[in-house]
């Protein structure tokens, strides 16, 4: 097919199934900024736009009745959302900090690098990996 022309990533779109619950998660506990909010009537949907910085990186978004997603054992599909940080133990920290537990912290068996995982409120993976 060739090349494409594709250069980044644009967003990775999340549906919640408690937006209230998922907004505060995004925003207050890991940090991220809101870029925009909208309500969607029709479709009695929400949209928020959350960056990190100034990158725009998540799409969230709200549907009535959403089916529940899979994690364990693990479904085809997205596998996990994952964020680089500096320092594994100063991010853990602050986690827990927030009363977000995570799983023990690994060690990446092909880089050396160290990584750990957290769950979002609707249970979805979330690895930080240091750099």
């Amino acid at each position: 097919m060739g090349n494409l022309g594709i250069t980044s990533v644009h967003h990775i779109a999340i549906i919640c199934s408690e937006y209230s619950i998922s907004k505060k998660f995004y925003t207050e506990k890991l940090g991220l900024t809101v870029v925009r909010e909208v309500y969607r009537e029709a479709r009695d949907s929400y949209k928020l736009d959350l960056a990190l910085g100034d990158q725009y990186i998540i799409e969230l978004f709200s549907f009535p009745n959403p089916p529940a997603r899979t994690s364990r054992p693990e479904a085809c599909g997205l596998r996990h959302l994952a964020f680089q940080v500096k320092n594994i133990e100063a991010t853990v920290q602050q986690l827990s900090a927030e009363n977000i537990s995570s799983e023990p912290i690994r060690t990446d068996e092909f880089t050396g690098k160290k990584f750990t995982f957290i769950a979002d409120p609707d249970d979805l993976p979330i690895e930080f990996y240091e750099i």
